[in-house]
């Protein structure tokens, strides 16, 4: 099993530009997407949507993953969801979607950005 030899992200100090009250927010998603990284590549790509046992897929978890972080940030801007954040909701573990285990990690990578830059935006 891959194993992260750097210790967790929290302990390797402040994310710069991050207030303090939103640095655990910013080392949780920096941990996850360190373990998405981690664990996904040796993943096989055909088990992807498959549903062990009738519960979720690891593609449900991994468009989850950013769609929860999408909405997220729309909620801390006090922005309403729009049609198009309902409809990828709508798709979240829909596995004719068939996106690549590549793709879905782009995407919560660049969700996990968005939201860091977001972080920097806010006043204590």
């Amino acid at each position: 099993m891959a194993q992260n030899k750097q210790p967790e992200v929290w302990l390797r100090g402040p994310i710069k530009d991050i207030p303090a009250l939103l640095q655990p927010a910013a080392h949780a998603l920096l941990q996850t997407r360190e373990e998405v990284h981690l664990y996904i590549p040796d993943f096989p790509e055909e088990l992807l949507w498959i549903k062990p046992a009738g519960r979720a897929s690891v593609g449900f978890h991994l468009q989850h993953l950013t769609g929860v972080l999408d909405r997220m940030l729309s909620y801390a801007q006090a922005k309403e969801l729009s049609k198009n954040q309902f409809e990828l909701l709508r798709q979240e573990g829909d596995s004719q979607t068939k996106k690549s285990k590549d793709k879905l990690v782009k995407d919560f990578d660049l969700k996990v950005a968005e939201a860091l830059e977001y972080f920097k935006t806010i006043e204590e």
